[in-house]
């Protein structure tokens, strides 16, 4: 299952270059742009928060990394495409490191406190990798529908 689940990784990883490459080449400002009816508002908000989901999901809560903090508003508002390529390349490494170490172990509890509950939460690794996947995919359609709303023709970013 392992190579099946770092296979599957590989896939998401080449469709977020696909999306990067195409970042790359929208004005920093309009990255930063404001695009209502968007939770987290701009390219880059949103972006930051799709790696911050992966960082605390995975190495926090998972693999019990307490060092993990959320981007920080400043960090954010001075971030560009290749600041978020490096926080995706630190994400790329705590996926791997999270599938070797729920490696044939992706059915068993684990238990870490998350901060809206006053009790641990239990769930399996394989729960949280699908959750960080697929919420990653969520928010680059919303990335792309972005795009869209500020004049950019995205590229397909699911087919690669």
């Amino acid at each position: 299952m392992l190579n099946v689940l770092k296979e599957q990784y590989a896939f998401i990883s080449s469709t977020r270059q696909v999306l990067f490459m195409f970042l790359e080449d929208i004005p920093l400002e309009k990255l930063h742009e404001t695009v209502s009816g968007f939770g987290h508002s701009s390219i880059i908000r949103t972006h930051i928060h799709v790696s911050d989901c992966y960082l605390s999901w995975l190495g926090r809560f998972a693999l019990k990394q307490p060092d993990f903090k959320f981007a920080a508003e400043f960090e954010i508002e001075h971030s560009n495409v290749k600041k978020v390529r490096e926080r995706f390349d630190l994400v790329d490494e705590i996926v791997q490191k999270f599938l070797e170490e729920f490696n044939s172990r992706y059915f068993d509890k684990i238990a870490n406190q998350v901060k809206w509950q006053k009790e641990p939460w239990s769930t399996t690794p394989l729960w949280l990798l699908t959750h960080t996947e697929t919420h990653e995919f969520h928010h680059k359609g919303q990335i792309v529908s972005m795009a869209r709303h500020l004049g950019y023709n995205p590229p397909d970013t699911d087919l690669v």
